[in-house]
């Protein structure tokens, strides 16, 4: 909480029971963490690589790294949302006795008196399983659920996908 504070760090809270008051819901324990400045991130991910600078972001750039993109993408949507007044929320369930039951939607915002999930992919995704299981879940509480990706806008299976860059219009 104190990197949060001290903005150093984009605190994401596991919103237990999602619905329009998510901070009513919000396990303090189970929490994400996300730096408040992704270039900074990159610099201290490689900081151990022997790279000078300029080469480091040309690999980024030219995807001639081997690196957790997803990661990386996270902490951009994380930052362009903070930085739009939106507080951090995920939703995550974990069944040990029914892996089938397992869930992870990466962000929660409220719209409209509902919440819109966010699901980040990055590179080539095929599947959704989580944003699903959520939907038919919290069907009655879904304004419009979103997957910021690296591809063109389109609207399928009533999925709204957009660019990622596109997560500061959220």
């Amino acid at each position: 909480m104190w990197l949060g504070e001290a903005m150093v760090a984009n605190i994401c809270l596991n919103a237990t029971d999602p619905g329009i008051g998510l901070a009513m819901s919000a396990d303090h324990a189970t929490q994400k963490c996300y730096m408040a400045d992704t270039g900074l991130l990159v610099t201290q991910a490689f900081a151990d690589r022997p790279y000078i600078e300029n080469d480091l972001y040309k690999a980024v750039l030219f995807d001639r790294l081997s690196i957790n993109e997803g990661m990386i993408i996270e902490n951009i949507v994380a930052q362009m949302l903070r930085r739009n007044g939106h507080k951090l929320y995920f939703y995550a369930r974990y069944d040990k006795t029914h892996r089938e039951n397992h869930m992870e939607v990466d962000f929660l915002i409220t719209e409209n008196k509902k919440i819109s999930p966010i699901e980040v992919k990055s590179g080539r995704y095929r599947t959704h399983s989580s944003l699903d299981k959520f939907r038919a879940k919290f069907s009655s509480r879904i304004a419009r659920p979103y997957i910021l990706h690296t591809k063109d806008v389109q609207v399928k299976d009533g999925i709204v996908h957009l660019p990622v860059y596109m997560a500061m219009f959220l």
